[in-house]
């Protein structure tokens, strides 16, 4: 069964009744190594091909449907159509040239990459596979076709016909059908690698970054930049989900370095370019401030800011009782007490209806396992009952905080209604299978994969999607001190090698260790900021980034050095929570991980 993007249950509502059979016979006729898309926009001029299909040894493939009965065509030639489908004539252009105009498009796309043409020979710079396009008459028979002369408007072997695609057709024939489409039968069977590198260049949604930003840059324009050498696109599960997820309720469990924020994000900016001036605005939440100032930073850069408000949990709840005229916390508070505070004002408020519910057209929660219970019950109230549309990313082994950590915690007892709407992704994409090996050598007991229904919290174990890299690099001596000058040391060296300041981290689980880093990189001569406070992280600013293991979560760097792991855990601190903190700061690092493992604590004897 050949695998169809977006699925097909998530579709149906905006298919006509043609293109609904044609993805059904599309699905069952063809074998699993197709690949369909489904009105993706596709290419540079981002046209909208009623299917593309791609298959390692056949090629793409482009086809336009078209729902017309005989008596909908006035008249026909090589050129436009006259048709009248509604009483009203009118004048379109030929669905074969229209088919055709839409894959020389993308061909010249993929033309420019030179892993996908012929490197010499008489089709030295042409494409390195076949292509070909076609037109479906969902609604006209081939003797009905071939009676009214439409052979001398579109060549016969460009056509499927209605009786050519129903549910009894022998698969043999129906994909024969497809394949006199193609004008010619050529080149290699194309690789894994060819394949995501096509996918790049047709779908520049599904981008993921080498480095730096956690979302992919906007899709090339007319300019034609230069084409980079790696080419990272989502694998085929994360864009069959991104292109899948609907409005109701939501939920995706998935593993450290998934790629849930980036689906976040793709699921964001396809909800902004859908939005008209009257609608609500879409909603971003998390829990750390500095992903929230990173998220907020991506969807400026992509131009909807105004449409998508990306803000960590407390300030939004400082916010909602500032729009609204509800008291603030006593300042003199102590803070744990103040943020607790703040979040019961807006909960209070939202159930005296003095805090509107229903504010935003859509939620999105990234890092939900950050919120508490009641947290995830008092957002849940801010999603538009007209659309319903929230969106949860989960990942109980980056459990961290002991708010969160409830044994008979359900989403349904919080308001999420997600049963059936369940996603798990369990291959990490950040980490090379070094550092997660390393992540996982002391966090091993706590990754023990554990199932559970829909409606629960699962914890996943990681599996590693096999990209190699050098082994993460253990320091071991006698003092923090001395740790963090081999740390800047090394950090000094990367940056020679080629990485920007803001590639980097140094992550610590003391607050204390955060002074002594920035004073050794200060007597560097090293560019860094400490993230102590609210405000104090910029992700744009060329620097090495200092903060603790608990802010750092839902970032990632290139370089990633850790200090005072060998004091973990330290006396009286349970051991699987230090456990789950490691992890997330291992897991943090995208190519090379530093450790530094002076004392003698238990995570010291593990590395």
């Amino acid at each position: 069964m050949a695998t169809l993007i977006p699925a097909l249950g998530s579709c149906l509502s905006r298919m006509t009744s043609g293109e609904k059979r044609l993805a059904e016979r599309l699905e069952q006729k063809l074998e699993d190594d197709y690949l369909l898309w489904y009105d993706v926009p596709i290419g540079p001029k981002q046209t909208h091909p009623d299917f593309v299909v791609l298959h390692p040894r056949r090629g793409l493939l482009i086809l336009e449907t078209k729902d017309w009965r005989l008596d909908t065509i006035r008249h026909a030639t090589r050129q436009a159509w006259e048709i009248a489908p509604d009483g009203q004539l009118k004048v379109v252009i030929n669905p074969l040239a229209q088919a055709r105009h839409c894959a020389i498009q993308v061909v010249n796309a993929l033309e420019r990459d030179p892993q996908l043409v012929h490197p010499s020979g008489p089709h030295q710079g042409k494409l390195a596979f076949p292509w070909g396009h076609g037109v479906v008459f969902t609604r006209i028979t081939r003797k009905q076709f071939e009676a009214a002369g439409l052979g001398e408007a579109i060549e016969p072997h460009y056509v499927i016909c209605s009786d050519e695609m129903t549910d009894t057709v022998d698969a043999e024939a129906f994909q024969q059908r497809l394949w006199h489409m193609f004008p010619h039968a050529f080149g290699k069977v194309l690789s894994l690698p060819q394949i995501d590198r096509a996918r790049w260049i047709m779908f520049p949604e599904v981008r993921v970054p080498v480095q730096g930003a956690l979302f992919a840059d906007d899709a090339a324009g007319d300019g034609e930049p230069e084409l980079p050498t790696i080419m990272r696109v989502m694998d085929l599960q994360q864009e069959q989900l991104a292109r899948s997820l609907g409005d109701g309720h939501r939920v995706i469990h998935g593993v450290a370095g998934s790629g849930k924020t980036m689906l976040l994000g793709y699921r964001a900016e396809h909800l902004a370019k859908a939005q008209t001036a009257a609608s609500k605005p879409i909603l971003i939440l998390c829990y750390n401030e500095p992903l929230a100032r990173q998220i907020a930073r991506v969807m400026a850069a992509k131009g909807i800011a105004d449409r998508v408000h990306a803000v960590h949990f407390h300030k939004w709840c400082r916010d909602q009782l500032v729009a609204y005229g509800q008291a603030l916390p006593a300042n003199n508070l102590p803070v744990e007490l103040k943020m607790a505070d703040m979040v019961q004002r807006v909960i209070t408020g939202v159930d005296r209806r003095q805090i509107p519910s229903g504010q935003y057209r859509a939620v999105l929660i990234d890092e939900g396992h950050d919120f508490a219970p009641e947290w995830l019950r008092l957002v849940t109230q801010m999603v538009d009952p007209t659309t319903n549309s929230l969106l949860v990313l989960y990942d109980d082994a980056q459990s961290i905080y002991e708010r969160v950590q409830k044994k008979n915690f359900s989403f349904k007892s919080v308001g999420i209604q997600a049963q059936g709407r369940t996603t798990i992704l369990k291959i990490n994409y950040r980490n090379t299978k070094q550092i997660l090996q390393t992540a996982s050598l002391v966090a091993a007991d706590l990754l023990t994969a554990e199932d559970k229904d829909d409606d629960g919290v699962p914890l996943l174990k990681p599996v590693s999607c096999g990209r190699d890299g050098e082994a993460p690099l253990i320091i071991r001596l006698p003092t923090l001190r001395e740790e963090a000058a081999a740390v800047a040391d090394h950090l000094s060296a990367a940056h020679s090698e080629g990485h920007a300041w803001a590639d980097m981290a140094i992550l610590c689980r003391r607050w204390s260790d955060l002074d002594m880093c920035a004073d050794v990189l200060a007597r560097r001569g090293l560019p860094h900021q400490v993230r102590k406070k609210t405000g104090q992280f910029d992700p744009g600013h060329d620097s090495i980034k200092v903060m603790t293991l608990h802010v750092s979560k839902g970032l990632e760097f290139p370089v990633v050095a850790m200090v005072g792991v060998g004091h973990m855990p330290a006396p009286g601190e349970d051991e699987r929570d230090e456990a789950r903190l490691f992890y997330v700061g291992a897991t943090r690092a995208t190519q090379r991980l530093v450790i530094g493992v002076s004392g003698s604590g238990k995570f010291a004897a593990r590395l």
